[in-house]
């Protein structure tokens, strides 16, 4: 048995008696990580000596809490001082942050120790982890098939054992689709509950900062030591840190539970359609009541989160011209060549497609047609969850229509890649919480994730219900046989 497959107070109980230390952790990791990473590739950049320092330096002086010397792995799109930080892309191959990101700089004074960072589709653009220009992760579960996007390695680095947990960023559903496609438990908390101090920016609206666990509780823990208000974040919001793992009572009696038609409709399969009615009788039979509800624009959650998110890639994106930072092109003519070039030759084709789709609708003729027009639809799309949750306390279906695809199976087709997203897209437009936990199986041997949406700032509820479920059933238990 693994020390990873222990609960994080487990853990921490175990330091606390000796019969494990600090160093002996990072050794599991490092040790797993050589064992299996070969194969699955979820790191792009590991930290060894830095981390085993920091490991017998924690041993030393003895703190204590409850991430007290516990590995985690950082997407690599969250900037680390001196550990190279590429968001998958060759524009930021040898780029080695000068500063922190506010959520390491907390994880650190909680006492974590980073063993390296994770692979991800390039600037978090992708359902799948095969548009990183380093390498292609792969799920544990089955190695032919995907692990999800962005967060791909994020999500495959825990499902694999190499770490106890980890960070992923989450646009349009990037914690959430690979944490069920790789059987983990995966947070996209509110907008604006984490600051993106330090997250390479992809689109700022939707941009959060999430955690990957194995199970709900250090889920809690994660989320509780990198929520808060960040001067240098003037999206963060005003809203006091909780103990979200101080709620995970088990306590679901008369919780009402809005299920949205269009979740359960077309373009679901059968298997995870059935693995979420399933998941109902579960929490039925802990004394929550469900009604089928409507969201009727979540239908437009697509095509409304590609306009908006690729618009405001084209804006972030600007900054990498070969000028102040990052990759630059040799043998330019002149200035707007080198800009031309640099960015050619650095960005890989899904970036240099949403650049060109944003660039387009922000454009003079087309701004109102379509930028406009899918703010308008956002605002609709947030009115639904507001109108649903004013008499529900959470809102579930499926985190993903199918479970996970093969590698190369959809790739050069990207409308049905971005179809893939349209589940969880409409929890970003919306700003709201979201949790997926695993749910069960396909016939394949693939996990299935359930998907728990919750009020504006009402993690604790989300987690409480997820909780709940996860302790009735023994899904979150199931490892991957590398």
């Amino acid at each position: 048995m693994s020390l990873f497959d222990h609960k994080l107070t487990e853990i921490q109980s175990m330091l606390e008696k000796k019969e494990v230390s600090i160093p002996d952790l990072v050794d599991e990791s490092f040790k797993r990580i050589a064992a299996v990473d070969g194969d699955v590739k979820a790191f792009i950049t590991l930290d060894e000596e830095n981390a085993r320092k920091q490991a017998e330096e924690a041993q030393s002086a003895g703190k204590t809490g409850i991430l007290s010397g516990i590995p985690i792995g950082v997407k690599d799109n969250i900037v680390t001082k001196g550990l190279r930080t590429t968001a998958a892309s060759q524009i930021l191959r040898n780029f080695d942050p000068i500063y922190d990101a506010t959520v390491v700089n907390k994880l650190h004074e909680a006492g974590t120790i980073t063993v390296g960072k994770l692979n991800m589709d390039e600037f978090a653009m992708g359902s799948s982890t095969e548009n990183s220009s380093f390498q292609k992760t792969r799920n544990p579960w089955n190695l032919n098939h995907v692990p999800g996007g962005s967060s791909g390695g994020s999500a495959a680095s825990v499902a694999a054992g190499e770490v106890p947990f980890s960070l992923g960023s989450d646009t349009g559903g990037s914690i959430r689709q690979p944490a069920s496609f790789c059987g983990v438990v995966g947070m996209k908390p509110t907008y604006g509950r984490v600051s993106r101090f330090g997250l390479i920016a992809f689109a700022s609206s939707l941009d959060q900062i999430g955690p990957i666990t194995r199970n709900v509780e250090d889920n809690a823990h994660l989320l509780e030591a990198i929520v808060g208000i960040d001067p240098h974040d003037s999206t963060s919001a005003n809203v006091p840190a909780e103990k979200f793992s101080a709620n995970l009572t088990g306590d679901i009696k008369g919780l009402r539970i809005a299920v949205p038609k269009e979740y359960l409709g077309e373009g679901v399969s059968e298997e995870v359609r059935q693995s979420v009615l399933s998941a109902l009788k579960v929490l039925e039979g802990l004394g929550a009541t469900w009604e089928e509800v409507s969201l009727p624009h979540s239908k437009y959650g697509v095509a409304t989160y590609y306009l908006l998110a690729s618009s405001e890639a084209s804006s972030n994106l600007a900054r990498f011209d070969g000028i102040r930072y990052g990759y630059r092109a040799e043998n330019a003519d002149n200035l707007i060549d080198l800009y031309k070039k640099t960015r050619a030759e650095g960005f890989g084709d899904e970036v240099k497609r949403r650049i060109m789709l944003g660039t387009f609708a922000l454009s003079s003729g087309y701004y109102d047609a379509y930028y406009k027009k899918a703010q308008q639809v956002r605002t609709l799309i947030k009115k639904d969850f507001e109108d649903v949750l004013e008499s529900y306390d959470v809102i579930i279906g499926p985190t993903t229509p199918t479970p996970a695809f093969k590698i190369g199976e959809i790739i050069d087709d990207p409308l049905t890649m971005y179809a893939n997203d349209i589940l969880t897209i409409p929890v970003n437009l919306a700003g709201v919480p979201g949790i997926s936990v695993p749910c069960g199986f396909a016939e394949n041997g693939l996990p299935l994730g359930l998907q728990i949406i919750g009020h504006h700032f009402d993690e604790k509820t989300v987690y409480r219900v997820a909780h709940a479920y996860e302790q009735a059933t023994d899904f979150h238990k199931q490892k991957p046989g590398l």
